[in-house]
């Protein structure tokens, strides 16, 4: 019987290892999976690669796992805000490295990686420094950069409902970012508000099959 249910939030994370490469989905706070990031601290893998759209606000999440120093690396759209005060003092003191990619290829990537698609290639970044390093191609008049895909060993992603085969569907744009990180990761683990019985999830309004989903665990109310 296939049953990817997990009992706590901490068995789920148990086996991030330091130096992994995790997706974290999420918008902000739209869809992030804060609790599942709380474990993953408590955890205490080190090294981590984060793929985000962005760098952390205030204090939680995402900035709690910046300022716990668990992050070497962030692939991000948008670093800069105006609570952003973690990711700042990393970066300005030389303590995280930043990828800074334009949001738009930064979904691509995910869903590349997703697609088994090897790069692509994109305006997008033609002559700026986002494009240093890498090749370029004039196809039908217009300049091209090419971009590679971003694979992760794991994504933590929020759902609305989940069931024990690990079909996902979303709370409108909670959504986001969780459907293509969760077929470009090894492991993908869902935090979702209500586990339901096998069945009662329409087929028809599954976002992510659950073949794509790995572990499924219900957040802490």
């Amino acid at each position: 019987m296939i049953d990817k249910t997990y009992q706590s939030l901490e068995r789920a994370v148990a086996d991030v290892h330091d130096g992994a490469t995790v997706m974290i989905g999420g918008f902000g706070n739209a869809g992030m999976p804060a609790q599942l990031i709380d474990a993953l601290i408590a955890q205490g893998a080190r090294e981590l690669t984060i793929v985000n759209n962005n760098a952390g606000n205030g204090d939680t999440g995402l900035a709690a796992l910046l300022a716990a120093r668990r992050v070497r690396k962030i692939i991000c759209s948008f670093p800069r805000q105006l609570d952003s005060h973690h990711f700042d003092a990393l970066y300005r003191a030389g303590d995280i490295e930043l990828e800074l990619t334009p949001q738009g290829n930064l979904a691509e990537r995910i869903r590349a990686a997703g697609a088994g698609i090897g790069g692509f290639f994109t305006p997008t970044g033609y002559g700026t420094l986002l494009a240093e390093g890498k090749e370029t191609r004039l196809i039908d008049g217009r300049h091209y950069v090419l971009e590679a895909p971003i694979h992760a060993d794991f994504a933590l992603i929020k759902a609305h409902r989940g069931d024990r085969w690990g079909n996902l569907v979303y709370r409108k744009t909670a959504r986001n970012f969780g459907p293509i990180m969760a077929m470009a990761a090894k492991v993908t683990i869902a935090q979702v508000a209500d586990i339901v019985p096998l069945g009662e999830l329409d087929p028809e309004v599954i976002v992510t099959p659950g073949i794509f989903v790995q572990r499924v665990v219900k957040e802490v109310v």
